[in-house]
């Protein structure tokens, strides 16, 4: 139970970036970029990764056998976010989005140490 909670949290995490895919005027008032620039455009699709993430955490909550590829997809997005992040000093405008994949890490670690052990 507390496996699928944490895969649910984790989810969750990442359910308002990934909301952007269907409402474009998010990424406005998550990233502070306007529409019509390259960098929407990519933010937009990073949206669509996102929804991807969103998906894997929630079969994860479901299905253990994926639990361990699943713990893989998303360290690889929340870690390499905060090594980015941090590698390009803190900027204070991200930093909303570095608290939340801090708060998710201890989530992430539990479920993937299940996983990996072999808990259910």
């Amino acid at each position: 139970m507390i496996d699928r909670i944490c895969w649910l949290v984790l989810g969750l995490i990442h359910v308002m970036p990934a909301l952007a895919v269907f409402r474009p005027a998010l990424i406005s008032g998550l990233y502070g970029v306007g529409p019509g620039t390259d960098s929407f455009t990519l933010l937009h699709h990073r949206a669509a990764l996102f929804l991807a993430v969103v998906v894997i955490c929630a079969w994860a909550a479901f299905r253990p056998e994926v639990r361990q590829l699943a713990s893989v997809a998303v360290a690889i997005s929340m870690v390499s976010f905060l090594l980015i992040w941090w590698g390009s000093g803190m900027p204070p405008a991200l930093r909303t989005i570095a608290v939340a994949h801090l708060i998710g890490v201890p989530f992430l670690l539990y479920a993937a140490w299940q996983a990996f052990r072999g808990g259910a």
